[in-house]
Formats: structure tokens, sequence, C-alpha cells
């Protein structure tokens, strides 16, 4: 349940902001506030996040969330894993743009000119 996209951002998150609520977290991402506290809790199980009680919090429930060094080490790794991912994305994208723009220089003139004929007989 926890893809390497959520964990890069989620670590990415954490690091940026340590005491992020976990609401904001899925605010942010997109996803559930159960999927966040679930990713969270991995991400401490394996060592890679420490959460700590705010002291001077107004909220008792408030968390700070440090990346450990493991955590930090973990985060480039997928950082790497990410951006080849992205990459690859990009060069398929403009891969297909380049074609629907190929194909789209094949189509006949009179199809384009067809549509505006019906436009102006309106």
């Amino acid at each position: 349940m926890l893809s390497d996209e959520y964990r890069y951002k989620i670590l990415k998150r954490l690091e940026a902001d340590p005491e992020i609520s976990q609401r904001e977290l899925a605010g942010e991402l997109g996803i559930s506030l159960g999927r966040v506290n679930f990713c969270v809790q991995a991400l401490i199980e394996k060592g890679l996040v420490k959460a700590k009680n705010f002291r001077n919090s107004k909220n008792k429930k408030g968390y700070a969330y440090f990346l450990t060094p493991r955590g930090i080490e973990e985060k480039a790794k997928i950082t790497v894993q990410f951006l080849k991912v992205k990459i690859a994305e990009h060069e398929a994208l403009t891969k297909e743009i380049k074609s629907l723009q190929q194909e789209a220089g094949k189509v006949p003139a009179r199809q384009h000119s067809g549509a505006s004929a019906k436009k102006g007989a309106r």
C-alpha cells in the first residue's frame, strides 16, 4: 500500500515541515487520512521517520516527524528512482505528442473546412 511515489512525497514533505499534521498531509497529497496514517506508521516501523510529541502543543496529539539518518538516505535513493520514472513518463509523452502532431498533419484539409462550413451555415 506504500508505493514509492507516496513514500517519496511523504518523506519529502515531512523533511520540509516536521510539524505538519497527518490531516494536512492527506489534503496536500489528495489521499485519505487513514492512508497517510498507515504510510507514516510504516515509515516509523522501518526506522525512516521518528515521531515526537510537541512539548508545548495546545493539541496534545500533535507530533513532529523527523527523518532519521536512514530516512534521509532512503529519501535520496527514492528521489533518484522517482526522477527516473518521471523522465521515462516525459519521454513517452514527448513521443506520443510527436506522433499525434504527425497524425494531425496528415488529416485532409476538407475535414477541417467541413466543420467550419457547418458553423457558418447556422
